[in-house]
């Protein structure tokens, strides 16, 4: 089934509906390619939909982007949710999103216990050494492709280096940037704009929101009454379930912003130390899924470290789910109860001009990303490490020039950083 450009914010092709198996098969294999964090996952979820498989807009991609960008919690997951959900309704949305973090549960999973078990991650440490010039590839490839569409103006441009500048130089927290963006943008395109407003329902009901809100409840307290009937209320389990369920609510800025709320929380209550954070992160860098799954192997940990009279290993695997369950559901929460409206609201020029100024805004957050992940990827106490900067190079031009899939080009870095090590030690 087609339909019209006009109508999809697509001028050169018409956009493709595929059915329900093709779009589960295609996010089944987005779970196991989606590397390269949140700016990376955006980048090819674009290049996926957008671009190649032609099933979404590039107007509806960014306006569903932008939304999801003032979410808390993981915005890349959130925003295949919302692009399943937009294909084939409810049963799309929970597809998409939760086979976009099936695989790395289980990578994740099995490299956590081999960490707890044996200490031993050097190979993967190897391998996460080869990834990261690619993931530097990935992100600076995300900036120009984002860039081009969504800085269409002088001032998206000067959001856009506002926004890089109050990051990298004064170190202004990620969601005041966006909340600032979006009011500005708000207050710009109401200045510019003479033209009237429509806004429309199309049926969806006020209370929507509040039964959605009812079900998830009922969703989110089986596991919580379940862990407090085998492990007790004072259980290190149930404190991980409703700590995680706090930070899934309240840290807003994607990943980066709930890794820094939930490191200093975890490591000041002295669940796992610092090193063990470090380690986790390097762990979930080497699998494919949001960067957020870090705090799976967190909640892995704390269940290794806090067993009590349980088994060690069945403890800490109960742990890892729970924690990765409260991160998520929100997620599916926030799409189903309001991506209708914000489907509605795609006519309201004040509202997707605000969120055009976000999407600006965010170009200049991604641009501090690279610049500050690339410095720390190419740059050492001895110098510039130049094979790291050739490999991330010939990832960028294999990606933008060569249009190779990222799979392969992720899978090269990993067997480059392995071949290092092995030869090097």
């Amino acid at each position: 089934m087609e339909t019209p450009n006009s109508k999809n914010g697509s001028v050169t092709a018409e956009l493709v509906k595929p059915s329900f198996g093709e779009a589960f098969k295609f996010w089944l294999k987005l779970g196991f390619i989606s590397f390269g964090g949140p700016a990376g996952q955006i980048a090819i979820m674009h290049r996926e939909l957008v671009d190649r498989r032609q099933w979404i807009g590039e107007e509806k991609f960014l306006h569903a982007l932008n939304f999801c960008m003032l979410l808390p919690g993981p915005e890349a997951q959130q925003l295949a949710a919302y692009n399943g959900w937009r294909l084939h309704g409810i049963k799309g949305g929970i597809a998409a999103g939760a086979l976009f973090v099936l695989p790395s549960i289980f990578f994740l999973l099995a490299l956590s216990f081999i960490y707890a078990k044996y200490g031993n991650v050097g190979p993967v440490a190897a391998v996460l050494n080869g990834f990261k010039p690619v993931v530097v590839a990935i992100v600076v490839e995300a900036i120009v492709k984002i860039g081009r569409r969504s800085l269409r103006s002088k001032t998206h441009i000067i959001t856009a280096v506002a926004a890089f500048f109050l990051l990298h130089f004064l170190n202004v927290p990620f969601p005041l940037i966006v909340l600032g963006a979006a009011i500005f943008g708000f207050a710009w395109s109401r200045h510019s704009s003479s033209s009237a407003v429509v806004e429309q329902t199309n049926g969806v009901h006020w209370s929507r929101p509040l039964k959605m809100l009812a079900v998830f409840a009922g969703i989110w307290l089986a596991p919580f009454l379940s862990a407090i009937a085998v492990f007790g209320r004072e259980s290190i389990a149930v404190k991980l379930y409703l700590f995680f369920t706090q930070a899934a609510f309240v840290t807003f800025g994607g990943a980066y912003a709930v890794l820094a709320y939930v490191n200093q929380a975890a490591v000041g209550s002295g669940w796992i130390t610092a090193e063990q954070a470090v380690d986790g992160l390097a762990l979930a860098e080497t699998t494919p899924g949001p960067l957020i799954m870090v705090l799976q192997f967190i909640g892995f940990m704390t269940g290794w470290q806090n067993y009590g009279t349980f088994d060690q290993s069945f403890f800490a695997v109960v742990c890892a789910f729970l924690t990765t369950f409260a991160t998520f559901l929100p997620s599916f929460l926030f799409i189903f109860a309001l991506a209708p409206y914000v489907e509605n609201l795609h006519s309201n020029k004040k509202l997707t001009g605000a969120l055009s100024f976000v999407t600006a805004a965010v170009v200049g957050v991604i641009l501090n990303l690279a610049i500050v992940f690339g410095s720390a990827v190419m740059f050492s106490e001895a110098g510039i490490d130049w094979l790291t900067l050739i490999v991330a190079a010939a990832a960028f031009a294999a990606l933008s020039f060569l249009k190779l899939n990222v799979l392969p080009v992720v899978a090269a870095g990993g067997f480059i950083g392995l071949a290092r090590f092995l030869l090097l030690g």
